[in-house]
């Protein structure tokens, strides 16, 4: 193979002959010229830290999708089925995982369940997590998001953190917005990354301290616009990732995105590669390749150095995707569940008011404020409408009802409240791609489309669901752990984006990413207000509050 060679190790660019035999690159020689319209050979990209099951796929049919963008790696925490099914389903993802050549790196999750705020299907002590770091297909210890437990010396989070030193394993850090010395005395604990910089202050701030920054741009979370910047000041510290992606963003683009983006804000070409292809494979020490002699022959060649088509991704010297076509086969993937829940009534829904009745009475309550493109959230009051004793939304003033259910437990109470952000005129919408704890998530502009939405998830042990104000409902169904799909990737990426466009077009849902802004509202170690199956949780208190105000 003769082509334009681009050498992260020395930033140059020269035309060059590459020798592959036995998935490894044999030789690599300087050469006069290479053939016009050939391209541009350079490593693959690397997405820094995601968790796969949020693409709603197994790991076998993320790759399948992945290569098509030229990513050839991933360093990926399995927190989020872990949550599920404990161990098990960090076996399941590795075990799912060895079945193509694409190279996943997957951690030991750190923080199983996430708080005890909610409830989660298992847990993971200390001796579960050293026991997955003792494994070699086990690359490092996941994403720390537990910062209070590291702030004030938690025996258990302190030993996950010590046996990942013991081990010679690298630790990702968790803390958004943490600043000043809090920041400085959580990464002394060893703690190395950080993906949720929401402001290019918080970032620089936490790159002076020697912290790798991962630059995250999403399906919810995005901050590639606050962060960019840091790619030319801390090029050795900053890498790329996605975190959570869905279906149908990964079809339209994954790493490569970011890379174009970088470029079109003026970044050096060598500095935006190196984060995303360099950094992530030194810090993580990944086995990919880096176009040098002996390594292996993982690489992508692309059209051009602005716009990075990739016309071909290569792992282990064999060809996995040509021409926006991947080349991996399709592989069906077994279906763990762990699901108890029954369906419920619209009755279990009220939220009952301290305030009288009448055309006049109003409810002082606490809302969740969701942010288009964050998982943060602000912390908002309102009031609301009160009929018969019970709390209505008001959704003429986006003000809607968000409930959570226990998954795990086969009768439990919703725990509901408010919140504002979607818009949705008319109908609910469900989901149990809930982080982290995975249980069912609704947010509806009245108790009957909260219960249908619900129970049409309940219905299919997991998935996600939209009702409009008719009753009319929309079901995508996610068998394996209530997080993924059994389906092929491409035509579950046309069905989630479907079901995303009906929820935009027939319920007035205003946000970009319903489902994914849906996903992180109960999620209690994100600021600021969450809705858990055990109640509204302030996290900036730390602590369950009342729906209600005085």
């Amino acid at each position: 193979m003769i082509i334009q060679l681009v050498d992260l190790h020395e930033r140059r660019i020269y035309p060059a002959e590459i020798t592959i035999e036995n998935g490894r690159i044999q030789k690599i020689r300087a050469v006069d010229s290479a053939p016009e319209g050939s391209g541009y050979l350079l490593p693959g990209f690397v997405d820094a830290h995601v968790h796969v099951e949020s693409s709603m796929l197994p790991p076998a049919e993320f790759a399948r999708m992945a290569v098509v963008h030229g990513t050839v790696a991933t360093v990926s925490d399995p927190h989020e089925i872990a949550n599920v099914l404990g161990t098990e389903g960090v076996e399941y993802m590795l075990a799912d995982a060895a079945r193509t050549p694409f190279k996943f790196c997957f951690g030991a999750p750190s923080c199983v369940p996430a708080t005890a705020f909610e409830t989660a299907g298992a847990a993971l002590k200390a001796d579960a997590v050293e026991a997955l770091l003792k494994r070699p297909d086990i690359g490092y210890l996941s994403e720390m998001m537990n910062f209070p437990g590291v702030l004030h010396g938690d025996a258990e989070v302190m030993a996950k953190i010590a046996a990942a030193g013991r081990l010679g394993k690298p630790v990702d850090g968790h803390a958004p917005g943490l600043r000043g010395d809090d920041a400085k005395r959580y990464f002394a604990a060893g703690i190395e990354t950080d993906h949720e910089c929401f402001t290019y202050e918080e970032g620089l701030d936490k790159a002076r301290l020697g912290v790798k920054i991962l630059i995250r741009e999403g399906s919810a979370a995005r901050n590639f616009e606050a962060l960019w910047p840091l790619i030319g000041e801390f090029p050795e510290q900053v890498m790329f990732c996605s975190d959570d992606k869905h279906p149908d963003d990964l079809v339209r683009g994954h790493i490569d995105e970011l890379v174009v983006r970088a470029l079109e804000k003026g970044c050096d070409l060598f500095d935006v590669l190196q984060a995303a292809c360099l950094n992530p494979i030194l810090h993580y020490r990944l086995p990919v390749g880096l176009l040098r002699e002996g390594d292996p022959a993982d690489f992508v060649r692309v059209a051009d150095l602005k716009r990075f088509k990739v016309l071909e991704t290569w792992l282990n010297g064999e060809k996995v995707a040509e021409n926006g076509r991947s080349l991996l086969p399709r592989i069906a993937s077994e279906a763990p569940n762990h699901f108890n829940a029954l369906p419920k009534s619209a009755e279990a829904f009220q939220v009952s008011a301290s305030t009288g009745n009448g055309s006049a009475a109003k409810a002082h309550v606490k809302v969740i404020g969701a942010l288009d493109g964050q998982i943060v959230t602000e912390s908002l009051t309102g009031h609301l409408p009160v009929e018969n004793g019970l709390i209505l939304a008001d959704p003429a003033n986006d003000m809607l009802k968000i409930s959570v259910v226990n998954r795990y437990a086969l009768q439990a109470a919703p725990a509901t409240g408010f919140v504002k952000g979607f818009g949705i005129k008319g109908g609910a919408l469900a989901s149990s791609v809930v982080h982290d704890s995975h249980n069912i998530i609704a947010v509806g502009t009245d108790d009957d489309a909260l219960c249908a939405a619900v129970n049409a998830v309940i219905g299919t042990k997991g998935g996600i669901s939209a009702v409009d104000r008719s009753g009319n409902a929309h079901v995508l169904p996610l068998p394996i752990a209530g997080l993924m799909s059994q389906a092929d990737g491409y035509a579950l990426a046309q069905e989630y984006a479907e079901l995303d466009a009906w929820v935009k077009n027939t319920l007035g849902c205003s946000l970009r990413a319903p489902f994914m802004v849906l996903s992180f509202l109960a999620l209690p170690v994100i600021p600021k207000l969450k809705m858990t199956d055990l109640g509204l949780f302030d996290v900036d208190q730390f602590c369950f509050v009342p729906v209600e105000m005085p």
